[in-house]
């Protein structure tokens, strides 16, 4: 099988943990990275220190990475508000694209990347790396089955994605309207609420929620989220 060839966006705590874990480590049978971008000039010297493979190329414009012609797809690993224009920029140019959650923070450049990805030749992928998790799984795999007979009453409850004070600290980026977007939904919740749409397998109807900021952090965002959901068939959650 010809490999793929992959240009890194973004060498921060999750690009690294893609190159390192899996492309150094040569877990990806089917793909070679190639290529890492990142604006920020020492986390390109930390790549070169950190990686053993062998003609790895470097970029501070991921513009000039995707133009070169010397990647075949992208993994888009930015802080949220670049995913939509990044992802764009890729797929009209035939470069396939793996993005991180989440999507965008507006609406309405979510919805014009998913136009652009529908017309595309090339494919465009979320990630949302809990589907992977074989509980999970299988919690889709009784729900769908209809093991369970049909869900009237779901509750989703996640206590150990809890993030201190210090993993907030550890990014000027993070938990930050202008860095982040948002908090606690913008960042872990996107996981959970992917699951809950993925194991029932439709959406809410009609969804109300509530919202605290900074309630148990020092931070500007919300990291406290309550929400109450309809389904068409009349089940709550």
């Amino acid at each position: 099988m010809e490999k793929v060839r992959v240009g890194l966006i973004g060498y921060g705590t999750q690009g690294q943990m893609y190159a390192t874990r899996f492309f150094n480590e040569h877990k990806v049978t089917n793909g070679e990275l190639v290529a890492i971008c990142d604006v920020n000039k020492e986390r390109l010297e930390l790549a070169k220190k950190e990686l053993s493979l062998n003609d790895l190329k470097y970029y501070q414009d991921y513009k000039k990475m995707i133009d070169s012609k010397e990647v075949d797809m992208v993994i888009v690993v930015v802080p949220h508000y670049f995913h939509p224009e990044i992802s764009i920029y890729a797929l009209n140019h035939n470069v396939h694209v793996l993005c991180e959650k989440p999507a965008g923070v507006y609406t309405k450049q979510v919805k014009e990347l998913n136009a652009v990805a529908e017309k595309s030749n090339v494919l465009f992928g979320m990630m949302f790396n809990q589907r992977t998790n074989c509980v999970y799984r299988k919690m889709r795999e009784m729900v769908q089955g209809g093991e369970l007979g049909e869900i009237r009453r779901l509750n989703w409850i996640i206590t150990n994605w809890y993030r201190s004070q210090a993993y907030y600290n550890s990014s000027s980026w993070r938990a930050s309207w202008p860095g982040e977007g948002g908090g606690v939904l913008m960042n872990q919740c996107p996981h959970q609420i992917d699951l809950i749409y993925w194991i029932m397998g439709k959406l809410p109807s009609r969804i109300s929620a509530h919202l605290q900021f900074g309630r148990y952090h020092d931070i500007e965002v919300e990291d406290v989220g309550s929400i109450y959901l309809e389904y068409d068939n009349g089940a709550t959650g």
